[in-house]
């Protein structure tokens, strides 16, 4: 992967809803995480998958609950996935609809890949993580899991459940919430994260499918995935001025070669984004002095270099601009304006 993996916003939106539902404040663990609450309203929007998993991190901790990822599964539905809900909603049968699931997954989430196999009695679907990610969160696995299986029930019928579930998380204290949502025993500790069907079922033709529908979304779900790359070089530049910031300010030149672009088809692309270098330059610096602020690792001198400023005193400048107040006086309990 060329780009530092990222997910729709609306998989954060579910951890947000999820942690409301359990009475935890989510806007500090939000911007804990590096994410902007603000943000999580628009449909469009993608988060890095490594800000949401620090966000499931945190999530998990307050409120204590090792079954969280369940909970976070019941706050999606279609409209969670963007066209690829509208497209499985449409499917004709359960088969074509785990077909689109795992040619557009992308659309939903980089931090995911689906691979399936099929005998004449069992269908298996796995959930397998992308080259350059070595592991994710037990309960975004859960969470993953749990979606599926749903969207089996939204297709198939509430009563749906699969044959078997396997699950490489350690087993909780208490597997009820997973036999209640799965419906069958999970096997954990398992070597492989995946859900066992029916075969027979795959075929069965689904009531109320809507071919021109699943055609239309389908298509829909191909041209994000066209235009992700153009859209998503915020993301490879924010994570590349990450990685020189510490040298220097980077020049714009430098961060192109390292996307091996030329600095004028960067340029270009990112006013197909709707932005520019300096704007990105400047936001990635605030987003990083607010995460060095909160984890108190390093003194405001060690900061300042870390975001290539060439002393403590344009750091300290830039962020009285960001904030209204000077890095020695900010308060991570409280949101910077």
């Amino acid at each position: 992967m060329s780009h530092a993996p990222t997910m729709l916003a609306s998989w954060a939106r579910a951890v947000r809803n999820a942690l409301a539902a359990a009475g935890v404040e989510s806007a500090p663990l939000l911007e804990a995480a590096g994410l902007d609450p603000a943000a999580l309203g628009d449909r469009e929007a993608r988060c890095p998958v490594a800000a949401t998993d620090r966000l499931w991190a945190l999530a998990v901790r307050a409120t204590g609950d090792p079954a969280f990822g369940l909970a976070v599964a019941r706050h999606t539905d279609h409209k969670t996935f963007h066209a690829l809900g509208y497209a499985i909603d449409a499917s004709a049968t359960l088969g074509d609809a785990f077909e689109r699931l795992r040619r557009y997954l992308a659309v939903v989430t980089e931090g995911f890949t689906l691979a399936t196999a099929r005998d004449a009695q069992h269908f298996t679907c796995r959930i397998e993580l992308p080259a350059g990610i070595a592991t994710r969160p037990a309960e975004a696995v859960d969470a993953f899991a749990l979606v599926i299986v749903r969207l089996c029930r939204t297709l198939r019928g509430r009563d749906y459940r699969p044959l078997a579930v396997r699950l490489q998380r350690a087993a909780p204290a208490d597997p009820g919430p997973f036999l209640r949502a799965f419906r069958v025993p999970v096997q954990f500790g398992a070597s492989d994260n995946a859900i066992t069907l029916d075969a027979a079922t795959l075929e069965l033709p689904v009531e109320g499918a809507n071919p021109e529908l699943a055609r239309a979304s389908d298509a829909l779900a191909a041209r994000y995935l066209e235009r992700r790359d153009e859209v998503d070089v915020v993301t490879q530049v924010r994570h590349a001025l990450a990685v020189q910031l510490p040298a220097g300010e980077p020049a714009q030149a430098r961060i192109a070669a390292a996307l091996k672009l030329s600095p004028r088809s960067l340029q270009r692309r990112l006013a197909e984004a709707g932005t520019r270098y300096s704007t990105l330059l400047d936001a990635t610096r605030r987003e990083l002095a607010l995460q060095h602020l909160r984890e108190a690792r390093h003194n405001l001198g060690e900061i300042a270099y870390l975001l290539g400023y060439t002393d403590a005193s344009s750091f300290t400048h830039a962020f009285r601009r960001w904030t209204g107040v000077p890095p020695s006086q900010y308060r991570p309990d409280r949101n910077p304006r």
